[in-house]
């Protein structure tokens, strides 16, 4: 069996402590899990695969190479979510035109007010990468701040959805992902975090936090075993969004 990816991160004493002090039980997956995407858009990916050295130098919140392998493992997660139509939410930030909405994001770096785009298509960094685009099922929630649940409707859509559970993906491991799984683990959610489609900029940065929140507030799982535990669920668990076009959904309410 691997190594947990933090192991090579921690003392001897971590371990020993870890290894005593209780922390880190399996709690499970839920019954009624919902995916959920977090800030996978160009921003932080970039706009193609490469070195972060060399991506970081456009997009100043680059994770590089490693969010495009991330990238790979939420399409297969995609594939078996959708195949058994479990609800898949994704989240992206959203600012102003004159950036006044960054409020705290600006006090802590010095790149904070530019707006890269996508060679060619010009898209926004906010925009989600096309290799796992939202269909029109899906949730998208914009937000402000790390949590996808600070500000956001996320918590009363997952009321609606019936869900007792998140699979979590996405970025940063250390920042919006940890944020998430916090505020998760506060509103009583089971929380997975699959380990391959999570990604960060710092290496130690996504092994340490992969750690803390094994440790107490969800289970770091692997892509296969989540894989096989969606395709273990039965189908019509949920009752999703229809998925409509908007001027469809104007022509009904009119």
């Amino acid at each position: 069996m691997d190594e947990p990816v933090w192991n090579q991160f921690l003392t001897e004493r971590d371990k020993q402590v870890f290894g005593t002090s209780g922390y880190g039980a399996r709690q499970g997956f839920g019954k009624r899990p919902a995916l959920l995407i977090i800030d996978v858009n160009y921003n932080f990916c970039g706009d193609r695969p490469e070195p972060i050295l060399q991506s970081i130098k456009r997009w100043r919140n680059s994770c590089g190479e490693e969010a495009w392998v991330g990238v790979r493992a939420i399409q297969r997660l995609l594939a078996a979510a959708r195949e058994r139509n479990l609800p898949v939410i994704y989240t992206t930030g959203v600012r102003r035109p004159d950036n006044w909405d960054a409020g705290a994001w600006a006090w802590k770096n010095t790149r904070n007010g530019e707006r890269p785009t996508t060679s060619g298509t010009e898209l926004a960094g906010d925009t989600i990468v096309a290799e796992i685009a939202p269909q029109t099922r899906d949730i998208v929630i914009a937000k402000l701040k790390a949590s996808a649940f600070h500000g956001t409707p996320l918590s009363s859509f997952l009321t609606l959805l019936g869900a007792d559970s998140l699979i979590v993906t996405g970025t940063t491991t250390s920042g919006c992902v940890r944020a998430t799984v916090l505020d998760a683990f506060a509103e009583n959610y089971r929380v997975a975090v699959v380990e391959e489609g999570c990604f960060d900029r710092s290496q130690a940065s996504h092994a340490i936090n992969l750690c803390d929140m094994h440790a107490k507030y969800a289970d770091v799982v692997k892509l296969e075993e989540t894989i096989a535990f969606i395709q273990s669920l039965p189908q019509g668990l949920f009752h999703l969004p229809q998925g409509e076009q908007p001027a469809a959904l104007g022509a009904a309410n009119s």
